[in-house]
């Protein structure tokens, strides 16, 4: 009999993972930080526990953590109840065999964003509850509970994306561009040919792991009686030469790199069984709208997600490439024919779909869904397809994009957006979800009621948080932190209630943070007018602690683009304390465009990237130059990706505005970055060539007459290393002045123990050696 997760805490109350130390005494010495420090192991966050578990049989609680002497490194831990202790189940160095990773799941692991861990990243817990698959080094491990370790895989290539089936029966994985299935214990074969070096099996294509938050490339049915494997053909994408200069050679690599406006690999889907037989290849292609796809190549759509229902079928959702509609298709498992169940648009003319995990198939074949429909990102409940009954409102049946009249009801509702579904308990009728109902800067846990449809909120005002939940939706796992508090993990009941500590990351006398407390200022957040005099705007202030009469740097952190929310109240690590430290105000303000905000601030980016983000940081600056205690004369820009991107445009339109700026791994030019991205936002450069010529950092890049500082990974897979070097030719082509500090070998992620303090200290020098300094 399974054990209720809820139950099994009540019963036995979880002792901390690290053993609890004495409070903190009221005097800390005062130590400023380094970036040495900053970067150094024992992380300054404190433990960081991953991907936290329960066994089937509800015996283990299980995570990753990382080590205190090499926090990138990762362990596998498990809580036993019956012996009510932690213990390290599996040891990364003892059985990692050191192997290089191949060159493809290296890139993988880049798109994943976890490049810069080590040891054990991911892993999943046999049917029977008696063991634990673990991906390690490039192969497989099959750990049990008693101490016995099985090597599954042995080669020199990667096994990537493995995967145990629904039940457990089976081990998969794709090597060498075949899917590889075998019984657990057995070896693996292949189920899928060897067809040259442009078509993968069972792998997401680059578009998808970049952009779509889409990482498998195949699924197992719940009864592993069938799996729907993804086949990708690359060969009609652009190829793109990357050049991966290392310190001491450098590798050519020719990368399928589908740039906007070119074309996207050919994706298909087939369900087959567990041996490769009785395949059938599903109709993607199925109803599509000419208005919307295109009629000369029905192929050239994206495969957004993919799903077994409890119903036994298929779901596929397909996406125009134009990103404005996406269907939702209901596929039969034995033939592949496929019909539209739903079609989901854009909710406004000129906007895009952006694509969420935030659903779920119910058992009573109806479906949990999100959608930006009414201006904010809101949970729905679609009932099964032809039953009319669940909205009572007439006009509501009219607005429904493209569905059947009156099969929606609308769970949450409000001036602010649903950003995750953490859970569903069905058979209570509740569903669990993170949103910033209460505040834009805060990420609470909340419930509602099918029926009743009532929000609750769940977790303290104060903090922001992430949570995960259980299959069944009885316990939540909730992750917390705020500016004073790095992240604390707890599982709580599902009224949100602790019931004990994961990680409890108390700054005590021993976490590495102590040190530095004294040190440590209060953020400041208010919010400033955008450059249209309505919207606000939020931002983040750090100060130093200032002397009366004199005036201060800033640090202007910047991102800007569309997506990430910089400002929050959550713990944002010791990096900024740092800066402040050096006498320096650190300055952050999420600009419109950015996420979280809802439909209409985020379409000013749609076809004017680059435009509105520059007018809204260009208020931020301004805002700036009115406080007393700030130098005018001393605001330095610092982005990174997009943000990098933005320096440059900022730097471009307003010289003399900014001190300085530090750019880096920059978009140039859209037209040499990916599809997916761009084209969500700027449409195709072959049909609106105008927008790209405007948003291009190019043209105007002489126009900088303020000191630059370009840095750029020179192996980067994501921001290739071409859009820094064309703009390094404009500047030197037209006699402008400007720094640079390259760094071999590295990815878009230029970090490390020693290389990221190496890149801020080169920062530092840099505002410094042009007057940029604290007054002290």
């Amino acid at each position: 009999m399974r054990i209720a997760f809820a139950a099994l805490l009540l019963a036995a109350p979880l002792p901390l993972l690290a053993q609890e130390a004495e409070p903190m005494t009221d005097q800390v010495q005062s130590t400023d930080l380094t970036f040495e420090r900053v970067f150094a192991s024992p992380s300054l966050d404190g433990a960081s526990p991953r991907q936290a578990k329960l066994s089937p049989d509800g015996r283990y609680l299980t995570l990753l953590r990382n080590r205190d002497d090499d926090r990138e490194r990762y362990d596998l831990w498990g809580y036993d109840r019956e012996s009510g202790s932690w213990t390290m189940l599996v040891d990364s160095e003892k059985i990692g065999s050191g192997r290089e990773l191949s060159e493809d799941e290296k890139m993988q692991r880049e798109r994943a964003r976890v490049g810069n861990l080590k040891g054990i990243i991911s892993y999943q817990w046999t049917a029977d509850g008696k063991g634990v698959l673990v991906p390690l080094d490039g192969d497989l491990y099959l750990a049990k509970l008693d101490g016995e370790i099985t090597r599954l895989t042995d080669t020199e290539e990667s096994e990537l994306n493995p995967a145990l089936s629904s039940k457990g029966k089976y081990v998969s994985f794709v090597r060498d561009r075949q899917l590889w299935v075998g019984e657990v214990g057995a070896e693996a074969a292949p189920i899928t040919l060897k067809e040259g070096d442009t078509i993968r099996w069972g792998e997401a294509e680059f578009v998808a792991q970049e952009e779509m938050g889409r990482m498998d490339g195949y699924w197992w049915s719940a009864d592993d009686a069938r799996i729907a494997v993804q086949r990708t053909d690359e060969a009609r994408v652009g190829i793109v030469t990357r050049a991966a200069i290392g310190a001491t050679g450098t590798e050519v690599f020719d990368q399928r790199y589908p740039v906007a406006g070119s074309d996207n690999a050919v994706v298909e889907l087939f369900i087959m069984d567990p041996d490769g037989d009785r395949r059938v290849k599903v109709d993607l292609t199925s109803n599509q709208d000419p208005t919307y796809y295109n009629d000369e190549d029905p192929t050239d759509f994206y495969l957004a997600r993919v799903d077994w229902a409890p119903d036994g079928n298929l779901y596929v959702q397909r996406q125009n490439r134009e990103q404005t509609v996406l269907d939702m298709l209901k596929v039969d498992p034995m033939t592949g024919e496929s019909d539209i169940w739903f079609t989901e648009s854009a909710a406004s003319e000129k906007y895009w779909i952006n694509l969420e995990d935030n659903y779920k198939f119910l058992k009573d074949g109806s479906l949990l869904w999100w959608s930006e429909r009414d201006g904010y990102g809101h949970l729905y409940k679609r009932g099964p397809k032809g039953v009319p009954d669940l909205v009572e409102e007439a006009e509501a049946r009219t607005e429904m994009s493209g569905d059947e009249a009156g099969t929606m009801e609308q769970l949450t509702s409000g001036d602010w957006s649903v950003s995750q579904l953490i859970g569903v308990n069905q058979h209570e009728g509740v569903a669990y979800f993170l949103g910033n109902r209460d505040s834009v800067l805060e990420q609470h846990v909340h419930s509602v009621r099918f029926d009743r449809k009532n929000v609750n909120r769940l977790t303290p005002r104060g903090f922001t948080n992430s949570a995960t939940m259980d299959k069944d939706g009885q316990a939540l796992l909730i992750t917390q932190s705020s500016h004073t508090q790095p992240q604390q993990t707890y599982l709580a009941d599902p009224k949100g209630n602790r019931l004990a500590w994961v990680e409890e990351n108390a700054l005590d006398a021993d976490h590495p943070y102590t040190p530095y407390l004294a040190s440590h200022r209060p953020a400041q957040f208010g919010t400033i007018k955008a450059a249209d005099g309505e919207t606000d705007l939020y931002y983040k202030m750090i100060a130093p602690e200032m002397k009366e009469g004199r005036k201060y740097p800033v640090f202007y952190y910047h991102y800007s683009g569309p997506g990430p929310q910089v400002v929050t109240r959550g713990w944002d690590g010791a990096l900024q304390q740092a800066v402040v430290d050096a006498g320096y105000i650190w300055f952050e303000l999420d600009n419109r465009g950015s996420a979280n905000r809802g439909v209409a601030f985020e379409q000013p980016l749609y076809r004017a990237m680059g435009g509105v983000e520059v007018d809204d940081q260009r208020e931020g600056a301004r805002y700036l130059k009115t406080l007393d205690f700030v130098d005018p004369d001393k605001i330095a820009l610092y982005g990174w990706s997009y943000g990098g991107y933005m320096t440059l445009k900022q730097m471009q339109a307003d010289p003399g505005l900014y001190a300085a700026g530090i750019s880096g791994a920059p978009v140039t030019k859209w037209e040499l970055y990916d599809t997916h991205y761009t084209e969500r936002f700027m449409g195709d450069p072959r049909e609106g060539p105008e927008a790209y010529e405007k948003a291009s950092a190019i043209p105007n890049a002489t126009k900088m007459t303020d000191p630059l500082l370009l840095i750029h990974g020179m192996a980067d897979d994501n921001v290739v290393f071409e859009n820094s070097s064309e703009l390094i030719s404009v500047l030197q082509e037209g006699n402008v002045p400007f720094e640079m500090m390259l760094y071999p070998g590295y990815t878009h992620r230029v970090a490390g123990p020693n290389i990221s303090p190496h890149m801020w200290n080169t920062i530092f020098a840099f505002l410094e050696k042009h007057g940029i300094t604290s007054p002290e």
